[in-house]
Order: C-alpha cells, then structure tokens, then sequence
C-alpha cells in the first residue's frame, strides 16, 4: 500500500520495518481542536510524550491527496494554519485521496490509514458516540462502527459527555467491541474521570492490555478495542460541574436554533467560554496522558510479540 496512496515517514518506516512500537496520532486536533499556535505545539510535545515512553509517534493527515503517516515539522506547522483542510471520517477519506485535497482524520480516518500501515495503536482524545436525540436524528458517529471493524486499538478518555454515553456503550458492546477500563471501574466522560456508568472489563497494566490485544487477534475476532484511560485528576472537571456547563449549552444551543453538524462545535466552543478555559487545559492534559499510555502499550504488545 505505501507508494500507492501512502507515504510514511522514514522513522515510522524504519520502525514499522525492524518491528519496534509505533503509535498513531490524528490530526484534527492541530486543524479543528485548538487554535494556532496551540494546536502544534500540542502536537509536537504529544510526538515527545509518545517517544518517551517508548514508541516512535506517527501523526496522521492527507496533504495533496497522499495519506501522511507520520508528518515533517514543516508539514505539521503548514497545517497548523493551513485553509480549507477537509475533516475526514470514513466516507470522506476516498474523495480526498482521489480529489488530492487537503484533509485531517478523525478517529475513524486515523484507524483506517493506521492499519493500512501495519500500526496497531492509535491514542486520541475522546472518540465519538451516540448523539443525544438519536431516535429523531439518527447521529451515531462513524467511529462506533470503525472500533467494530478496523484492528486497531485505540487509547481515549471515554467520550464527551455531550454525548448519550449509556447508549454509545451499548452500541459498542452490541458491536462486539471490547471496552478496557484502565485502572478504572467506571467509564471515562472525557473532561471528567466517572460518568457513573461502569466499566465492562478492567485492566491495570499494559502488558495486561496488549495480551488481550492478541488473544482477541489469535481469536480471529474482528474489529479493534477501546481501552478508556481516564483524565488525570488534577486535570478533571468534576462530572456535576461539568454537567451544569453542558446544560446551560444546550440549552443555548436549542434558544439559537443550532441543528445538525453546527452543534458539536458550537457546544465545544460555548463549554470553552464558560468554563474559562478549562475544558480545553483539560483536554490537552488527556490527550497528552493517553499518549504515555499507548505508547506503553505499543511497546508491550512489541516485546510480548511471539
């Protein structure tokens, strides 16, 4: 696959090759999560993080149409501030490899040019779920889907609680996706450690993870695994705080008549304000903690290898 679609740099090439850790990075984050020059320095201390802890980091984004597995300092600063950067999910990767356009993966995106690369570990924020309202919308986001079917593990802190989490936790069970609670009993609710929903299984070492990983692979089953690693606590917004902050944006969101693909970020950006910045120093604590564990955990499902 890498010269046809895909260009890896030569580090992850090189490491892919002699079989050391890998870990993949999305790249929304730099082009929809944070502003310049936030978003790069971000996404340069999280590479630092991953290689600290063991693994050589692999930052993902389409640039002219070429799938990047692994991005330049140049090239990651130039999205930084790049335009008309496509935000892609499953059906959007396709057109904007044919159309040669510009465009950054969300977790499903990242999963899937992940395994065409051969990199078992992906560490993100939080992924998405169900929506609220999804009876009358039908909004279940494409990552659900992505973890039941791409063989990727993918390192999160569960899942905004924007989200109807009861409900996107039995959407991945009914997927057949195995949720890990790292050192947790209950799941994750991004900017807060509890969502007072428990955790299917618990694991509390990567070595425990990646034995998982290849038992479920040498079960032939299908799919990737979630393994949900919960905002460190110094960082966390408490979940009954942060629920009146979610509340009062919906309802906001509601007065102004703000409908379908303008909620999300319409609700990021209200709990940004009225949270004084903490949802986003949050947010950047998180991603930066579960790259520590993914890359930990790539180097354990390497050295566990038979």
């Amino acid at each position: 696959m890498t010269g046809r679609f895909l260009d890896a740099a030569p580090e992850v090439a090189s490491a892919l090759e002699r079989g050391r850790a890998v870990v993949a990075l999305e790249s929304t984050i730099v082009t929809h999560g944070m502003p310049y020059p936030q978003n790069v320095a971000t996404a340069r201390e999280v590479e630092t993080i991953v290689r600290e802890n063991g693994a050589v980091p692999a930052t993902i984004a389409v640039i002219a149409g070429r799938i990047k597995i692994g991005l330049t300092d140049e090239e990651l600063e130039w999205l930084g501030t790049a335009k008309d950067v496509m935000k892609l999910s499953r059906a959007d990767l396709p057109y904007a490899v044919a159309a040669r356009r510009h465009g950054a993966t969300t977790v499903a995106a990242t999963m899937i040019c992940a395994h065409l690369a051969g990199i078992r570990i992906f560490a993100t924020g939080g992924v998405g779920g169900v929506h609220q309202g999804v009876e009358s919308t039908m909004d279940i986001s494409a990552d659900l889907d992505e973890l039941a079917r791409t063989p990727v593990a993918v390192v999160c802190a569960g899942a905004k609680a924007i989200l109807d989490l009861p409900r996107t936790l039995e959407y991945l069970e009914t997927r057949g996706v195995p949720v890990i609670g790292y050192e947790t009993d209950e799941f994750p609710a991004f900017w807060s450690r509890t969502s007072g929903l428990p955790i299917p299984m618990r694991l509390d070492t990567p070595e425990a993870i990646a034995d998982l990983i290849r038992t479920k692979e040498a079960l032939r089953l299908d799919g990737g695994t979630l393994v949900a690693n919960p905002v460190p606590e110094a960082d966390e917004i408490p979940p009954q705080e942060m629920k009146g902050f979610i509340d009062q944006a919906v309802a906001e969101a509601s007065r102004r008549g703000i409908a379908g693909k303008a909620v999300t970020p319409f609700l990021l950006s209200f709990l940004f304000e009225s949270t004084g910045g903490r949802s986003l120093a949050a947010n950047i604590a998180l991603v930066k903690n579960n790259a520590a564990l993914a890359a930990r955990l790539a180097a354990a499902l390497v050295q566990s290898a038979p």
